[in-house]
């Protein structure tokens, strides 16, 4: 794929702690009806996520991630939305990639031969640590080194 010009990503938290909606669209409905007005004003990529990411925030089991993200994915991929999948587990990943979802986008950055067996595209993330921990001291000897060796 040829980009002549930047691409727009909405994001679809579908999350009851989310740091930039509040929670919001938690319900399928809700976070459907989000990702399509997004889409209509303009975005490229939809990015559906589960579980937040945000500063102390707790992990979400899998069962639970999936039963957040999979209904919102499989919706927006059937209007013919791009969809990328905001996970850091492989089981979601792999789902959401056979719901429909045609991107991984991962703050884990462990996922890179998950979203090639499956035929994905792959964004590779970065945090030190996990959402609980992340800001615990964050610091780095040499910013673009230290990430670059942590991938």
């Amino acid at each position: 794929m040829q980009v002549v010009r930047p691409l727009i990503m909405g994001v679809v938290n579908v999350t009851p702690d989310s740091f930039s909606d509040g929670g919001r669209y938690l319900d399928h409905g809700a976070a459907v009806a989000h990702g399509r007005a997004l889409a209509a004003q303009g975005a490229d990529w939809l990015d559906v996520g589960g579980e937040s990411t945000r500063p102390r925030a707790e992990p979400v089991s899998v069962d639970e991630e999936l039963r957040r993200t999979l209904p919102v994915v499989e919706a927006l991929a059937a209007d013919g939305i791009a969809v990328s999948i905001d996970t850091r587990k492989a089981e979601v990943a792999r789902a959401a990639v056979a719901a429909g979802a045609r991107l991984v986008n991962d703050v884990s950055s462990s996922l890179a031969e998950v979203a090639a067996a499956e035929g994905a595209g792959f964004v590779a993330m970065h945090m030190l640590g996990d959402p609980r921990t992340m800001q615990d001291d964050p610091t780095y000897d040499d910013v673009v080194s230290d990430v670059r060796d942590d991938m």
